[in-house]
């Protein structure tokens, strides 16, 4: 029964430990990719940008009587970079620098109420708006400063992201974790410095029973040849 148990510790030490590898890994993988992609105008993956959504500025529009959500603030909302920034219709969300007085070099995801286009019929900008407050952004998006278009969302995952940047998700989710993984490797050094003690232990105990046990017989045969011998000299005698 101890050696079952015993097999059922290790495997389940095992299990553990390749578990906290992965998740620990998984994490490293989670917060590089998040450092360098969220948020960032000047990188994509795979021709996406992820941006963390500030305000709940699109996060309600009337379609047919119908009141539709697009994103609220705390999703993540993915920005799919397009070749021409200038075929954008009415009724497409865009990702744009911002050139707005209040809200000057962020980026904004807003819908478009309007293609405005000069006397030859090329396009000069979009007139944009949040779908939740309905009033028009207050300078025209030029498409030089466009990013791309609105491509989908992942709902609340901004608050994850976040934390992850975050001092205290560094800590809980890359720190401690190989911090658990330095303990339980330290944990099984000491363990095995000790069985490997107890074997030598066992082993040079083992050599001593043997080397009694060699000299008992020796003594044994000894004895007999004396018993021999004694039996011989009172034959002859």
């Amino acid at each position: 029964m101890k050696t079952v148990a015993k097999k059922i510790l290790t495997i389940t030490f095992k299990i553990v430990t390749w578990l906290l590898v992965a998740f620990t890994v998984f994490m490293m993988i989670f917060t590089i990719f998040t450092v360098m992609t969220v948020d960032k105008n000047d990188q994509n993956f795979l021709g996406l940008r992820f941006y963390i959504v500030q305000t709940d500025s699109m996060s309600l529009s009337e379609n047919n009587g119908y009141l539709k959500v697009h994103f609220n603030a705390g999703d993540v909302i993915i920005i799919k970079d397009v070749e021409d920034t200038t075929a954008f219709r009415m009724g497409d969300i865009i990702a744009f620098v911002s050139t707005n007085s209040d809200s000057y070099g962020e980026t904004i995801t807003h819908m478009i109420r309007k293609v405005q286009k000069n006397s030859s019929g090329k396009v000069e900008g979009y007139v944009t708006y949040g779908t939740n407050t309905g009033a028009d952004d207050e300078a025209l998006v030029e498409p030089e400063y466009v990013l791309g278009t609105y491509s989908g969302k992942i709902p609340g995952a901004g608050y994850l992201f976040t934390f992850v940047k975050s001092t205290a998700g560094y800590i809980i989710c890359i720190l401690v974790p190989f911090l658990l993984l330095i303990l339980y490797n330290a944990i099984n050094v000491i363990r095995l410095s000790h069985r490997q003690k107890r074997e030598q232990k066992e082993a040079m105990q083992a050599e001593r029973d043997q080397i009694e046990a060699d000299r008992a017989e020796v003594q044994r045969m000894m004895n007999e040849l004396l018993d021999l011998k004694t039996q011989l000299e009172k034959k002859i005698g």
